[in-house]
């Protein structure tokens, strides 16, 4: 038996950019500030601390006192600051030189608040990819730490990750030290003397083993239930006086003290890897099915646990291909990234003041917040204002960006490029006024529409997808709220799910395509809204979203795209040749968009049809009484108005949305008399509280009733306009 066991403990706390000022406090209140008191009063403990910048920076305007503290107990030894990416990013999936720039940005921030030079990292979502190395050992970083599982995946047993490893990348040292996963689960949820037992039992195998222990902060009062448990309950404080009366044998250090007294158990390389569940949901929704299926059947065996190493789902990436609109951000985040490194590379043509370059690196860096990339159980991408906060400061660095290569003279630029990198080329329309993103290849529709002037971009939003929770919602017995289990219910708890409302399982229907704007649709003349809306109809054209032919030009002042496809339409299941013609203009002093459109019956026979035209908007809150829709010019009223709400406005020539929390007002204007459906578009996702209905859009669908005899056309030009009220 060895003579101690040496224990590491780190705790990392984290706030996305774009969460609500409330979360900041209540997390300040029951978990951040509540914990700091604790080790100051017990000077013995020793631990490692990770504030992310956007939080760290938030605690200093709001509750300076805290970094009071953090400087008292540096001074004294007893806690050593780690850092990482400013703005926690996923740092694999960043430009370089944005990895380089986010962790010296946070060591700095670091060493002005504390006086510490970190020389640790913290791993954002513990996403670790080879090349990594490197990077972190150029900035400056001597260690990370990951879950052990990642090392259990490498083929190590359990006895040997207690300690820590070498990894090298292109000859680049860099220390990994595994958290155990069995500590991990242990704190602080069991009674304090299972885990004082657990580390017994490692020191009982002999040598001086080292474990360590590193999680959320927030799992310390800001989850659900648990500030009562650890500070009411008292769980913390008795943590640390059963550390405090066992240190004759756990000796409780941190991590650069350990890597200067303590060898290394040999050099490792580790495969990709994040936390389990991470890479479940980094997999297809089919696949996560039957990944679960695999792991129920082996735990029906008992043989999950000892195979539990070579059970491993996917790669954090894959986030970019299951979501799309994932794959628009963070395509999005390195167009931004290329134009701001490009000026801070060769800033002198510019003649910027240090503080505009400074606050445009800022606006990018925000713009690469992991959060709302991903989705897992809880939020994520899902919850729209993680990822407007995104696209907010990713325009506001690109404005920046644009402004200093133009100045105030007038430009335009229209650009053809694969911008999502799907093999398919986009056009891009970028002016002082608007981003406007088309994809030719996806029914000539436009999938990015920013208004740059506030920052906002009106397609980003979320379309219905299957998720594998959602199969928990059907089959699983459903409480709404708070309310209690009843204790003599028959059911089990593993098939129980809470819901913030009822009849959700309802809702569970999912799109064909992308919700972007200008989606040509033909249908019969008897299809409903409701039908529309939730997927239940049958296209009779094979137009949407299907490859159209595309020219651009600029002209009089004018961007201007003309698109083209010769398909079908089969209203009576005979196909019919069918050409859509649709030209979009926009200048670059305006938020107007042009919108052309020629429809030729190219067939020998007649043809009757319903044609519409689908237009999103996603304007963040649908509930909201300052969030609505009208009729401009007119006396017809709709009710109700929210930007949540359905119904039908039939002959229309007008209708507007009003956004006065962002000072907008959309509207869209066509001079045919058109049958206006509206509805928004709701997913259903897993929040801490339960499954949720959450807003992303509004769809405009204006539709026309044609007949067009062979050869004849049918023409109608629309104008959406967008004036600004700030």
């Amino acid at each position: 038996m060895g003579t101690h066991v040496n224990l590491l403990l780190g705790f990392h706390s984290h706030q996305p950019v774009g969460n609500f000022d409330h979360v900041f406090e209540e997390n300040y209140k029951k978990a951040y500030l509540p914990f700091l008191e604790l080790l100051e009063r017990h000077p013995k403990i020793r631990v490692a601390l990770h504030y992310t910048g956007i939080l760290y920076q938030w605690l200093n305007e709001h509750h300076p006192e805290i970094n009071k503290i953090l400087r008292t107990l540096v001074e004294r030894g007893q806690i050593e600051m780690m850092t990482g990416g400013y703005y926690e990013p996923i740092l694999s999936v960043i430009p370089d030189e944005d990895k380089q720039g986010q962790i010296h940005k946070l060591t700095e921030y670091i060493r002005e608040s504390t006086g510490y030079n970190a020389t640790g990292s913290w791993l954002a979502e513990r996403v670790w990819e080879p090349h990594l190395a490197s990077h972190f050992a150029q900035a400056g970083i001597r260690y990370t730490i990951t879950d052990d599982s990642h090392f259990r995946s490498a083929g190590l047993q359990e006895s040997e990750t207690w300690g820590y490893y070498l990894t090298e990348d292109s000859g680049k040292t860099l220390a990994i030290f595994p958290i155990s996963e069995r500590m991990r689960y242990l704190i602080p949820f069991d009674p304090v003397n299972r885990t004082v037992d657990f580390l017994r039992e490692v020191l009982a195998k002999g040598g001086s083993p080292l474990i360590v222990m590193a999680d959320d902060g927030e799992k310390f009062g800001g989850w659900p239930g648990t500030f009562e448990h650890c500070y009411k309950k008292g769980w913390v404080e008795d943590f640390f006086k059963a550390l405090e009366d066992n240190l004759d044998w756990i000796k409780l250090m941190t991590f650069n003290e350990c890597l200067n007294t303590v060898k290394p158990l040999g050099r490792i390389y580790l495969p990709t890897a994040s936390y389990s569940e991470m890479m479940e949901w980094a997999m297809p929704t089919p696949a996560i099915l039957k990944y679960e299926r695999f792991v129920e059947s082996l735990q029906s065996q008992n043989q999950y646990e000892e195979n539990k190493p070579f059970v491993r789902g996917g790669f954090w990436r894959n986030f970019l291909a299951k979501y799309p609109e994932s794959n628009n951000i963070h395509k999005k985040m390195l167009r931004v990234s290329r134009k701001v490194n490009h000026i801070l590379q060769n800033p002198k043509p510019y003649d910027l003041p240090t503080e505009y370059l400074l606050k445009m690196k800022d606006h990018l860096y925000a713009g690469q917040t992991n959060c709302g990339y991903w989705h897992g159980i809880f939020g994520g991408l899902y919850l729209n204002y993680l990822r407007s906060a995104l696209y907010q400061n990713l325009i506001s660095a690109e404005n920046m960006a644009d402004q200093a290569v133009h100045a105030d003279k007038p430009w335009m630029e229209i650009e053809e490029l694969d911008f999502d990198n799907d093999g398919e080329k986009e056009i891009l329309i970028s002016t002082p006024k608007m981003n406007c993103y088309f994809r030719p290849a996806s029914g000539g529709a436009l999938f990015e529409e920013d208004i740059r002037e506030i920052s906002f971009n009106l397609l980003d939003t979320l379309s219905r997808k299957p998720e594998a929770y959602h199969e928990k919602l059907r089959h699983g017995h459903v409480i709404v709220g708070d309310a209690p289990v009843q204790e003599d219910s028959a059911v089990s708890i593993h098939d129980i799910v809470r819901a913030k409302e009822p009849g959700l399982e309802n809702h569970l229907f999912y799109d064909r395509h992308p919700r972007y704007s200008y989606i040509d649709h033909f249908f019969d003349p008897a299809t409903s809204i409701e039908n529309f809306k939730n997927g239940q109809y049958k296209e009779t054209g094979d137009f949407t979203l299907q490859p159209y032919s595309s020219q651009y030009r600029q002209e009089n002042g004018m961007a201007i795209i003309d698109m083209i496809r010769t398909g079908v339409l089969y209203p009576d299941s005979m196909p019919s040749p069918f050409t859509v013609k649709k030209t979009f203009s926009m200048d670059s002093k305006s938020l107007k968009t042009i919108m052309a459109y020629q429809l030729i019956n190219q067939s020998p026979v007649s043809l009757k049809f319903c044609f519409g035209i689908e237009i999103n908007l996603a304007l963040l809150a649908g509930y909201a009484d300052d969030r609505y829709y009208y009729s401009p010019g007119s006396d017809i009223k709709i009710t109700p108005n929210n930007l949540a709400s359905m119904g039908e406005l039939p002959q229309l020539t007008e209708i507007g949305v009003k956004d006065h929390w962002l000072g907008l007002d959309c509207r869209l204007m066509f001079p045919i008399p058109a049958n206006v459906w509206r509805f928004p578009i709701e997913t259903v996702s897993l929040s801490e509280a339960g499954f949720e209905k959450v807003y992303q859009s509004s769809v405009l669908l204006p539709h026309w009733e044609i007949e067009l005899h062979p050869g004849a056309s049918w023409e109608i030009t629309l104008l959406k306009d967008i004036i600004l009220n700030h």
